[in-house]
């Protein structure tokens, strides 16, 4: 009886740590939201990230294909500052992605028309032919 008390008052904890991170969204200066009533995109749509890349040779010689997920920090100007990989499958797919992802350009996020700082993951996929 202990252990589920334990693991109920833990989930709880969670719960409520949770649920306060989400009804904060604030954009304090400096600060990225989780999300926005409208997303920023890229310029193109992802088709011109994945144009941009070029899949490395390691990855090619190796057979190396699958998803690479990436975090952008995109500003209120469009521009991803901060990029940060979330999960990659290596041979220089991950670089690859990211350097890409840092070059695009975005359309801003916005709350209630303002621009505003996001965090937006995306998801790009290596496939040899």
């Amino acid at each position: 009886m202990k252990l589920f008390k334990s693991v109920f008052l833990l989930s709880s904890i969670i719960f409520i740590a949770t649920a306060s991170n989400l009804t904060s969204n604030t954009n304090q200066e400096g600060q990225y939201l989780a999300f926005a009533e409208v997303m920023p995109e890229p310029i193109g749509g992802i088709g011109a990230i994945i144009k941009s890349i070029k899949y490395p040779e390691m990855a090619r010689r190796s057979g190396v294909e699958g998803k690479v997920y990436v975090l952008a920090h995109v500003n209120e100007n469009g521009i991803a500052e901060d990029v940060k990989l979330v999960r990659g499958i290596g041979g220089g797919c991950d670089e690859e992605a990211m350097e890409a992802v840092k070059k695009a350009k975005y359309t801003p996020g916005k709350n209630k028309g303002q621009n505003v700082r996001v965090k937006l993951t995306m998801a790009i996929t290596f496939k040899l032919n």
